[in-house]
């Protein structure tokens, strides 16, 4: 499939901030507000949808509220991007309601990550490239106490159109946020630890494909519905996995990869990428690469097949923008990930 890509941002351009799963900004309104100026300081006008800050128990009550929103935002030439205030945990309810038709015809930037997962599945599926990237909330908001390489990587994937783009790996991470409800902690992220790198667990040499993937846990919630890839959609792909908050046992992970193991996936895929895991101990981190050999490579037989654990995509903050649908490169004997085609358009 051809992907088409949006157009890139400038200053003046109008989006959207809609809450397509948990009501996180009637919950924590000053951190929700501390995320929008961000967007403000880079000179975009803010339009927020009525699902954006409602109440968020009305919002879990009605999913085809949510999706109108996401429908709405799509149909309106004037909306240049659509932002995720936050994640959540049933995302995939809304995905029924959605308008296949208006989203496919109007491509645009959207962003978020962890439950918006599902719906960036579901837009994959129908040709656009979407954004696996930070939220309002959750990312936006605690740019202030992250490096300033973070907040220009984020600016670069949203304004900058380019042909390629070459990742680099930040020093230092954070597993989550202080308590919201303190005032205090607003904009803060709990204490960076220094990073101790990407691990090439097996594999060699230089693999391509298109991106796919996201929160291992939220596209368990997609398959065997009509929002699942087939067996073709697989090939050559290189497929990106992260775990949330929710921090998933090593033998859950396990049972979700093994479905890929029978699904055939590791059979069509060029390589897998692991994002680090938020809040495993440097034990459990060990013995979730250990598995993902023991599995892909031993169990199903693909000990050649590259993966790369610990990658700076996820949870944990600072978090790389992944473009879905854009074909990427990896280089692993020079641990260098790049894309290797635009993910935007002039």
């Amino acid at each position: 499939m051809e992907y088409r890509r949006p157009k890139a941002l400038r200053k003046g351009d109008v989006v959207a901030i809609v809450s397509p799963s948990w009501g996180g900004p009637s919950v924590f309104p000053r951190v929700y507000e501390n995320g929008l100026a961000v967007l403000r300081e880079w000179g975009l006008e803010i339009r927020e949808y009525p699902s954006a800050r409602a109440d968020a128990g009305f919002l879990r009550a009605h999913p085809e509220f949510r999706a109108k929103d996401l429908n709405d935002a799509f149909a309106d030439p004037d909306i240049k991007a659509v932002f995720a205030s936050i994640g959540g945990d049933d995302s995939v309810r809304i995905l029924r309601f959605l308008d296949k038709d208006v989203i496919a015809k109007n491509p645009k930037i959207i962003m978020g990550y962890s439950d918006t997962t599902a719906i960036h599945a579901y837009c994959h599926l129908l040709g656009l490239v979407t954004f696996n990237g930070p939220s309002v909330i959750a990312g936006f908001s605690q740019m202030e106490s992250l490096p300033a390489s973070f907040r220009e990587h984020v600016r670069s994937m949203l304004f900058d159109p380019a042909d390629s783009y070459t990742y680099v790996p930040f020093d230092s991470y954070s597993d989550g946020y202080p308590d919201w409800s303190v005032p205090e902690n607003l904009g803060k992220v709990k204490e960076p630890r220094r990073s101790d790198g990407w691990r090439v667990l097996q594999g060699s040499g230089i693999v391509e494909g298109g991106l796919f993937g996201g929160c291992i846990e939220v596209l368990e919630f997609l398959k065997g519905t009509e929002y699942w890839p087939d067996r073709d959609f697989w090939d050559r792909k290189i497929l990106f996995f992260e775990t949330s908050e929710g921090k998933p046992s090593l033998d859950q992970v396990r049972y979700m990869l093994m479905n890929y193991g029978v699904q055939g996936v590791f059979d069509k895929v060029s390589g897998i990428l692991f994002g680090r895991a938020r809040e495993y101990s440097d034990e459990e981190k060990r013995g979730l690469d250990e598995m993902l050999v023991r599995v892909i490579g031993d169990e199903f037989g693909h000990p050649d097949l590259p993966i790369v654990s610990n990658m700076d995509f996820g949870h944990t903050d600072p978090q790389w923008v992944m473009p879905l649908g854009v074909r990427a490169r990896f280089d692993i004997g020079r641990k260098e990930f790049s894309l290797v085609e635009p993910w935007l358009t002039a």
